[in-house]
C-alpha cells in the first residue's frame, strides 16, 4: 500500500536539519519502499522538517502548512508530517492550529517515522505524535545513506547542554549525547565508498564530542579528526558548529593537520563581556580572542566566520559598539547576524526588552555593513591566487558553469567540462561576484599564456 508512494521533504534551518532530512529520505525508501519527489503536488506524503531558532522561522512553518492544506483539500488521503525543532517545541499545539497535520515527530525520533506512518495508514489513527528524546537511539535504526555525492555530512552528536539564555536547542533537541566512536568511523567509510571526498562533522557543539573507542579508551574531538584523516579516500574534513568553551588546545593544534579545511566557524554572539555573561555563554571576549590568535598562528589566512545577536535585552549603545570594535579587530570574512527574538521557555524570554525595533534594525544594518566590507576584503586577497576546489555540480544560476568549494569554504564558479564533477581541480581566481568567486581551470590559464 505504501510501496512506490511518493514523498516530498521541505527543510528549514541548519545543517543538522539538512542531515536529518537526508536520513528521513533514506529511512522511508529503505523501510517502506517509498520514492522521493521534488514536486509537492505529485506527493502522497508531505514532510516539513522545521527550525525554531528564530521567531520568523517558526511562523514559516504555519505559513507552509497553510499552503499544504490546499493540496490536502484536493487530495484527502495526502499525509502531512511535521518534524524538527518546532515539532518538539510545540507538540499538540501544531495540530490545534493546523488540523490537517497527521504526524508530529521530533529530531530524535525520525527513525520511528515508518511506524507512525503505518499507524495512520493501516491502523487508521487520526494523529500520531512522538517528540521524545531517546538518547542516541535513532542512529541504531537509520540505514546508511545510499546517495553518491562528493561532499557528505556526518552527525557525531546530538543536542546541547550549554543552556545559553537565548537558545531553544536544549529544549527541542535535548542535552548533548555522543555517538559511538566506531560507528562514526564505520559510517565515514561507507560515505567514502559512495564517492565522498570531503566530510563535514556535525553537532550543535561539535567540539564537545567525547566517547570511547573499542578498547574503552577516551576519544576527544581532536582525536576523532586525527583518526578520520587517516581513512583512505578522505581528502578534506570540516566541522560545524563549534563552541568557544570546548575549543581546547589539542583541537587548536589539530589545525596543523593538512586535511582539516582552512575555515573556522566559531559563534561568539557578542563582543561585550557583560552581554556574554547575561547570555551565559561561559566565555569572555579575551578567551575568544586568544583562541583565534592561536589558530591564526597555525593558519594565518584561515577563513573565520561567526554568529552575532543584535539587540539582546538590555544591550546598550556602548555594548553594541564593543561588538563592532570586536569585529573590526578580529576581521571576519563572513557572519550570520540576527536581531534577537525571544524563544518560548528560554530564560531570556522573561527578561524585559527595552530596545526599540528601530534601534535593533539600525544596529543590525551597521554590523552587517562592517562584515560585508571585511568579506569583500578577504575575497580581494583571493584574486590572482590558485585554489584547490572540490567540484560539486552544475551551477543553479548559471547552468553553463560548474561550482565547488575551496579549502577555505568559498564557493567558486568556473567554466569546464562536467567530467570534473566529483573531483578536485585547481582554479585561478579572476573575479569577485556576490556570494561567490569566479575563476579558470589552471590548465586553461596555462594554455592561454602559451598562446600569448
Amino acid at each position: 500500500m505504501l510501496e512506490n508512494k511518493k514523498f516530498f521533504i521541505q527543510t528549514q534551518g541548519c545543517q543538522m536539519n539538512e542531515y536529518d532530512s537526508d536520513r528521513l529520505g533514506d529511512v522511508l525508501q529503505h523501510n517502506l519502499k517509498m520514492m522521493e519527489t521534488n514536486n509537492p503536488e505529485d506527493a502522497d506524503m508531505l514532510l516539513l522538517n522545521t527550525c525554531s531558532i528564530r521567531e520568523k522561522a517558526q511562523e514559516k512553518v504555519f505559513h507552509q502548512l497553510g499552503r499544504w492544506k490546499k493540496l490536502k483539500i484536493k487530495k484527502p488521503n495526502l499525509l502531512i508530517a511535521v518534524g524538527g525543532c518546532v515539532a518538539s517545541q510545540e507538540g499538540t499545539k501544531i495540530r490545534s492550529r493546523s488540523p490537517e497535520v497527521d504526524i508530529i515527530f521530533g529530531p530524535q525520533t525520525i527513525h520511528r517515522l515508518p511506524k507512525m506512518i503505518e499507524n495512520i495508514v493501516y491502523k487508521r489513527k487520526k494523529i500520531d505524535i512522538d517528540i521524545n528524546f531517546p538518547e542516541i537511539e535513532k542512529f541504531d535504526y537509520l540505514p546508511f545513506s545510499t546517495k553518491s555525492t562528493p561532499t557528505a555530512s556526518l552527525s557525531i552528536m546530538e543536542g546541547c547542554s550549554k543552556y545559553c539564555t537565548f537558545c531553544v536547542v536544549p529544549y527541542t533537541r535535548g542535552e548533548e549525547v555522543n555517538r559511538r566512536f566506531d560507528d562514526i568511523l564505520y559510517e565515514a567509510n561507507s560515505l567514502i565508498k559512495l564517492g565522498a571526498k570531503e566530510i563535514t562533522l556535525l553537532g550543535q557543539n561539535v567540539n564537545a564530542y567525547r566517547s570511547l573507542n573499542n578498547k574503552k579508551q577516551h576519544v576527544s574531538f581532536s582525536d576523532l579528526i586525527r583518526y578520520m584523516s587517516h581513512i583512505k579516500g578522505i581528502k578534506r574534513i570540516r566541522y560545524s558548529t563549534s563552541h568557544p568553551v570546548d575549543f581546547t588546545d589539542d583541537l587548536i593544534q589539530e589545525h596543523h593537520n593538512t586535511k582539516l579545511a582552512n575555515n573556522l566557524h566559531l559563534p561568539v554572539q557578542s563582543g561585550s563581556d557583560f552581554i556574554l555573561s547575561r547570555m551565559k555563554r561561559k566565555h569572555t571576549v579575551l578567551e575568544y580572542k586568544n583562541i583565534i590568535k592561536k589558530v591564526r598562528k597555525i593558519r594565518p589566512d584561515i577563513n573565520l566566520t561567526s554568529d552575532f545577536i543584535v539587540g539582546y535585552p538590555g544591550e546598550t549603545d556602548y555594548q553594541f559598539q564593543q561588538t563592532l570594535d570586536f569585529i573590526e579587530e578580529l576581521n571576519f570574512s563572513n557572519a550570520y547576524s540576527f536581531i534577537y527574538s525571544p524563544r518560548p521557555g528560554t530564560p531570556a524570554s522573561f527578561e524585559k526588552d527595552n530596545i526599540s525595533m528601530d534601534t535593533k534594525k539600525k544596529r543590525l544594518k551597521n554590523l552587517q555593513e562592517l562584515i560585508k566590507n571585511q568579506s569583500l576584503s578577504y575575497a580581494k586577497k583571493m584574486l590572482d591566487t590558485k585554489q584547490r576546489v572540490l567540484v560539486e555540480g552544475i551551477s543553479v544560476k548559471r547552468n553553463n558553469e560548474l561550482y565547488g568549494r575551496s579549502d577555505n569554504n568559498k564557493i567558486i564558479n568556473f567554466n569546464a567540462d562536467t567530467k570534473y564533477i566529483g573531483g578536485f581541480v585547481d582554479i585561478y581566481i579572476t573575479e569577485i561576484r556576490p556570494n561567490s568567486l569566479y575563476g579558470e581551470v589552471i590548465d586553461t590559464v596555462e594554455k592561454k599564456k602559451a598562446c600569448n
